[in-house]
């Protein structure tokens, strides 16, 4: 199945960074509340909000704090077994156990 997404990494870095913000806004909370509530400090939460750069670790703080930690759960699922050709496609474990160079 191929993806095509138009975005690049920047723009949905600004993207995701402007739902936080909207979700911050929503449960009314200012970037001081939300900071204090996830652990995450108040300049990177602010520099997170005007840039979209963020760790990983304080993204994943300040999705548990707005209710939006399960929305990572199926970010990298494998893919479902839709279009099997065969009983056989299906039975057989194709996953790479390791990475090449």
């Amino acid at each position: 199945m191929i993806s095509i997404c138009m975005m690049t990494p920047q723009e949905m870095q600004k993207k995701i960074a402007s739902a936080v913000r909207s979700k911050r806004l929503e449960l009314n909370l200012s970037q001081q509340s939300l900071s204090a509530m996830s652990g995450v400090s108040y300049g990177v939460l602010k520099k997170f909000e005007r840039t979209g750069q963020i760790s990983l670790e304080s993204l994943l703080k300040l999705a548990l704090a707005l209710g939006k930690m399960n929305d990572f759960n199926g970010l990298f699922a494998p893919d479902k077994p839709e279009a099997a050709l065969s009983l056989d496609d299906l039975i057989e474990d194709s996953t790479r156990k390791r990475g090449r160079k």
